[in-house]
């Protein structure tokens, strides 16, 4: 299974800094929708993805429906969003073989009204109160991946890492 975390015109750069190291740790793509309110080379996208950009896989289209024009399933399209009446846990996320796409909103408006009506079955929720408009982004992106990956069974990572005895001393 490859999984990929899908950001809608992003425009905080600490967010898609963050998302990318995720998706460095997870093996996930990270596909970026533009217009981007920044550019990746920016100082804080890269301090917050620290030296891990080498190894991150990453796409960027130029529209939403570029994109969409690369999803073969949609059945395997998860839209992100508040607006939603099933929560991403109970979504199964299961599947071992082909790819899946997780996709956020822009961080002040999410994604695109139309769009999630028209996708109105694969939208997503991650339930929080009502105290707040929005849990922040690059949080949401790692509560899902993390789900995803957990439902295969963490397949493809390292579940114990041992350190050589003499770092230890």
């Amino acid at each position: 299974m490859t999984n990929h975390i899908v950001l809608y015109q992003p425009e905080i750069p600490q967010n898609t800094g963050n998302i990318a190291r995720t998706c460095v740790g997870t093996g996930a793509i990270l596909d970026i929708i533009k217009p981007m309110k920044f550019e990746i080379n920016d100082h804080n996208v890269k301090r917050a993805g620290l030296d891990y950009w080498d190894k991150l896989q990453l796409v960027f289209h130029d529209s939403l429906e570029d994109f969409m024009a690369t999803v073969q399933d949609r059945d395997r399209l998860h839209l992100i969003t508040k607006f939603a009446d099933t929560t991403y846990s109970d979504r199964d996320l299961s599947a071992t073989d082909g790819e899946q796409y997780f996709m956020f909103g822009k961080e002040t408006t999410g994604l695109p009204e139309p769009f999630l009506r028209e996708y109105a079955d694969r939208c997503l929720r991650i339930p929080m109160t009502d105290g707040i408009r929005a849990l922040n982004l690059s949080n949401c992106a790692a509560l899902v991946i993390y789900e995803a990956l957990r439902q295969q069974n963490f397949a493809g990572l390292e579940r114990v890492h041992a350190y050589p005895h003499d770092k230890l001393k």
